[in-house]
């Protein structure tokens, strides 16, 4: 039976089946769930058409959150793009657009895939639909990414934590920019180290990010962070491909993610008494949410 629980385990195994994280993942979900390959492989594709569908719903018919706080933001990013006005270049404008619009999405009550929280469900769709735009990625690739990601958020989840509430945003953003980071580079041809040393990079950047969500709802400053989630992912992939080597292996970089996570006071984990959602101005605006 395929299985690990590390990411020294998980790279073992590549080597020793000289083959993808993402051929791996899906060697494990057949052995554990006794699935076919086909079977695992048309769930997979399903999620990948929900995120598409997330994405293309937030361009082409905005709308307002529940809590009013976001919505349109995703359209004036496509539109700002299209009007030539863009300075972030073709992928980083598709996939930040991408990516803030899941999130609205999310908070007006759409369907999204929670990858690997509804609050960072905006990263990975981002990075691989902007990805698939400029490169002209087959579904069936983006497929395999997304088995490649689940590795890495199955490490997170197995070792440390995708919880806001627990170790802040960046192990929800974090993490979601970590598994893109990883799909991303396994989509343009890198190997498995350069993979998990891609997701320990966004890691290291990211640390120390708190969860802090304004009236306690996830959408802001949320959709921002996914935006930058999507952006960390793409420069950590960059980095990963050009040969720049991780010092950290992305075991121990998520043993220091949780161990930061958890000495964040509890006002800047998830309980909305810290950071962002004490500004007067974000205050005064809830005020008026709840008018």
């Amino acid at each position: 039976m395929i299985n690990f629980r590390t990411a020294e385990e998980l790279l073992e195994l590549c080597s020793e089946h000289s083959t993808t994280i993402s051929d791996i993942m899906k060697r494990r979900e057949c052995d554990l769930t006794e699935k076919t390959e086909e079977e695992i492989t048309a769930r997979m594709m399903k999620s990948l058409q929900i995120m598409k569908d997330s994405v293309r719903d937030a361009i082409d018919v905005p709308q307002k959150s529940m809590g009013g706080l976001i919505g349109g933001e995703s359209k004036k990013l496509h539109d700002h793009y299209h009007a030539g006005k863009s300075i972030a270049g073709d992928l980083v404008s598709h996939a930040i657009a991408y990516s803030m619009g899941v999130l609205e999405v999310n908070a007006s009550m759409g369907l999204i895939v929670a990858a690997p929280t509804a609050g960072s469900s905006g990263v990975i769709p981002g990075v691989i639909l902007a990805l698939q735009k400029e490169y002209d990625l087959k579904d069936e690739e983006l497929v395999d990414a997304l088995f490649n990601a689940s590795a890495i958020g199955y490490l997170a989840m197995n070792n440390a934590t995708v919880a806001g509430a627990v170790g802040g945003c960046q192990a929800e953003i974090g993490v979601a920019a970590a598994m893109a980071a990883s799909a991303a580079v396994e989509l343009m041809g890198g190997t498995p180290k350069q993979c998990t040393e891609a997701a320990s990079t966004v890691l290291m950047n990211m640390l120390g990010l708190v969860c802090d969500p304004v009236g306690g709802l996830v959408e802001y400053p949320c959709q921002n962070r996914n935006a930058s989630g999507a952006a960390n992912a793409i420069i950590a992939a960059e980095m990963s491909l050009a040969g720049i080597s991780q010092l950290i292996p992305l075991d121990e970089m998520m043993d220091i993610m949780y161990t930061v996570g958890r000495k964040l006071p509890p006002e800047l984990r998830e309980t909305a008494l810290g950071g962002c959602a004490t500004a007067p101005s974000a205050c005064a605006r809830c005020k008026i949410l709840h008018n």
